[in-house]
């Protein structure tokens, strides 16, 4: 690019940083940025729209338009040009802008007598904040150098608005991280709590971002990027080097291209050298990154933008010094808010966290897996919380409806907290019932178990009343740890978990890795499906190895106490017939070396695949208990990912097909006298456990805080006659019996 151009740009941003410097109030910086913009590029008009509130654009600002349509002339985003550019992010140039498609004539501001027509987008990180626009008579398209020296002064306009330097009159021009957010996304763990918000990855804030001595910010820039290379060459390094394998090789790997990538390094030292500080050069690429990223469906190069915004933050953590640990303490009742988070990060704050929220994951993440284990709220899919939320603001996360209040005004958080109340005094009431035995008003005798996962969830045992652990997943072990659990390891952890139980029936699965669950020291593979892929049993019958360390564990945990086994994701008798020998060939092992082998030992599978009800009498009669694993059983059932929000909920667990097929599942167990069981969120629902109850099933495992309300209602209605409910809504042809069930419990409340 040409001195000349270079020069211009600084001035013009010299002039941007004297004006934000100045003690003036925000619409007096804004008048003054569309006065210096229109002048230093030559055009009539400078005008500048933000927006007032998601889905509409105020005029604030102008230098040529009629002064009086500033903070009166408003359009809906995607309206006319200026909407069209603050939609979609991206900039419009046009020479002859009447003539564009969505043209929109605003006869308040006069700007009938202009043709040319350049919109770019201010956005920060992915927050879209509004519109900078210039105009000429002259019909004439725009060069290059002059959409870049306007997106310039856009990104810099976002960071003087990070900064607060527009605060002041006018309606559109209220301080950033001040208002009241909503934030709808999807439940990822049930629950309500209410606290302060704490980000696992505090904000950079770059307060410089221009500079006169672009010589000296390039060696900046440089001397960094070098740290940042060597930085990550360590952690390749640390992860085994280039010959290791597993996914977080090949994430370290794309970090690696991108630190090295030329085009990176040279679109930066570009605007540097047209006036920019180099923080403010690697945050305007990130801005640039996180816009792509908006816009790419494609789930590998979203990726890669992931991947590049990651090493962006490590960079300008570099240039800053602004590391993770800012010095400030957790707050009282800390919220986590994180874009992602791993198991191990989010076990590190132990039970000190009263929710989390997430602008990613899924209901089978291993987040989820874990918020479910310590039994807090979770809330996934909340786009972009993390640029708005600070750290300390009040915030409250109703994860029933997978919604988030952040900062909310008084008469939100009087209903919040009254729901709460009434949360809370429901508990009480079910304390009252907890060690009381589950029996319907018909007499039917029902067993509620719980589901667990870490040590940390077995308090949860006695307190909410459950006579059991339906599920222990030993899969977490794995999950949080950098390398494979040692045999000792895993009986000391088991031990732990038997003793904690107290005599209590507790039923260890098996490791359940693959899909939803790939181990960091593990080479994962690109599988089309990896729900339906190689997974679970699947995985240890084909690397026996892991499995059979697993087992010894097992059984020298149990040190001659009662032990029970269960498999997951059986999908036929061979697997569970070759899974049953290698417990054999483990007990024989342990008894050859001496050691004590379960006084009681019961083998058990999951029921999670249709073609296990299937199954042959044999394995009916071979089998000695069942776990209907209502999760993925449904998803494969209505051939709907439960990772995907847009079908997950789609189906109902009270379908009748569905009931039905559960139905035919109980009916083959109780002529084979196989034990049955139901796991599963559904477990959880009362209204689903009290269905569940009525067309056979007898035990139910769920999370500790639904044992309460489950049992609650199981004891108050006849399971006899909520099954005829059942009955008389298959006969009417209804594809689901919920609403007839609930208007039985309303009717005879």
């Amino acid at each position: 690019m040409p001195t000349n151009t270079e020069s211009e740009s600084r001035k013009l941003l010299g002039r941007l940083r004297d004006t934000m410097a100045e003690d003036a109030a925000g619409q007096a910086r804004l008048d003054k940025i569309t006065h210096l913009t229109a002048d230093s590029m030559g055009t009539e008009v400078c005008s500048i729209y933000l927006f007032r509130d998601p889905e509409t654009l105020e005029l604030c600002a102008t230098q040529g338009l009629k002064p009086e349509a500033v903070h009166q002339t408003r359009m809906k985003l995607g309206e006319g040009l200026v909407g069209r550019v603050a939609r979609t992010g991206k900039t419009i140039n046009s020479a002859d802008a009447p003539k564009e498609r969505g043209f929109r004539y605003m006869p308040e501001t006069g700007e009938e007598i202009y043709s040319s027509f350049l919109g770019v987008p201010i956005q920060r990180l992915g927050s879209k904040l509004g519109v900078l626009v210039v105009q000429s008579k002259q019909v004439r398209q725009f060069t290059s150098d002059e959409v870049y020296a306007l997106e310039v002064v856009a990104m810099v306009l976002a960071e003087m608005s990070e900064l607060g330097a527009f605060v002041g009159e006018g309606a559109a021009l209220k301080a950033r991280h001040t208002q009241s957010m909503l934030f709808r996304g999807g439940t990822g763990q049930e629950g309500s709590a209410m606290g302060n918000a704490w980000l696992h990855e505090p904000r950079v804030v770059v307060t410089n971002l221009v500079s006169d001595d672009p010589d000296s910010e390039l060696k900046r820039l440089n001397a960094a990027v070098d740290q940042l290379r060597v930085s990550v060459d360590q952690m390749l390094a640390g992860a085994g080097g280039e010959s290791a394998e597993g996914e977080h090789i090949q994430v370290l790997e794309a970090y690696r291209m991108f630190a090295n990538s030329k085009g990176w390094m040279r679109r930066m030292e570009e605007d540097i050298a047209r006036g920019l500080s180099a923080e403010a050069a690697v945050e305007k690429e990130q801005s640039t990154a996180r816009a792509r990223m908006a816009q790419v469906n494609d789930a590998y190069l979203r990726e890669r933008l992931h991947d590049l915004d990651d090493l962006s933050n490590r960079l300008l953590r570099i240039l800053t010094g602004q590391g993770r640990q800012t010095g400030a303490e957790l707050p009282e009742n800390p919220i986590l808010i994180a874009r992602n988070i791993g198991p191990a990060e989010l076990l590190e704050y132990n039970r000190k966290l009263k929710g989390v929220v997430l602008e990613e994951g899924s209901v089978g993440s291993h987040a989820a897996i874990v918020a479910r284990a310590l039994a807090i709220p979770l809330v996934i899919h909340a786009e972009r919380i993390t640029n708005e939320a600070l750290n300390g603001d009040q915030i409250l996360v109703d994860g029933d409806q997978g919604v988030v209040h952040l900062r909310p005004d008084e008469t939100v958080v009087s209903a919040f907290r009254d729901k709460m109340e009434m949360q809370a005094k429901a508990q009480e009431r079910y304390g009252s019932i907890r060690d009381t035995p589950c029996v319907s008003a018909d007499g039917v005798r029902m067993n509620l178990m719980m589901n667990a996962g870490l040590m940390a969830d077995l308090p949860s045992l006695e307190d909410s009343g459950a006579e059991g652990v339906g599920l222990f997943r030993t899969e977490l072990q794995f999950l949080i740890r950098n390398k494979m659990p040692r045999r000792t390891e895993l009986a000391d952890l088991y031990t732990r978990v038997l003793d904690a139980a107290k005599g209590k029936r507790v039923i260890f699965r098996t490791l359940d890795i693959g899909s939803d669950k790939v181990l960091p020291y593990m080479k994962s593979l690109d599988e089309p499906n990896p729900a339906l892929g190689w997974r679970a049993i699947r995985v240890a019958l084909d690397r026996p190895g892991v499995m059979r360390m697993q087992l010894q564990a097992l059984v020298r945990a149990a040190n001659g106490r009662p032990l029970t086994i269960m498999f997951p994701f059986i999908a036929q008798y061979e697997e569970y017939a070759r899974a049953r020998e290698e417990v054999g060939k483990v007990l024989a092992r342990e008894r050859r070396l001496g050691h004590a082998v379960p006084e009681k030992l019961e083998v058990g599978t999951m029921l999670e695949t249709p073609s296990l009800a299937f199954a042959s009498q044999r394995f009916f009669e071979e089998v000695e208990f069942l776990s209907i694993g209502g999760n993925d059983l449904k998803q494969f059932f209505f051939a709907a990912d439960r990772e995907n929000e847009m079908v997950r909920r789609r189906y109902d667990t009270l379908n009748v097909s569905f009931l039905s097929f559960i139905g035919d599942i109980v009916a083959r167990c109780e002529s084979t006298k196989t034990p049955l069981s139901f796991c599963g969120e559904d477990a959880g629902r009362p209204i689903e456990a009290l269905c569940l109850a009525a067309i056979g099933l007898r035990s139910l495992s769920m999370r500790p805080a639904s044992v309460g309300p489950v049992k609650s209602l199981l004891m108050r209605y006849s399971l006899k006659e909520v099954r005829d409910v059942i009955e008389e809504a298959k006969l009417r042809g209804e594809q689901s019996v919920r609403q007839s069930v609930m208007d039985y419990l309303r009717d005879n409340a």
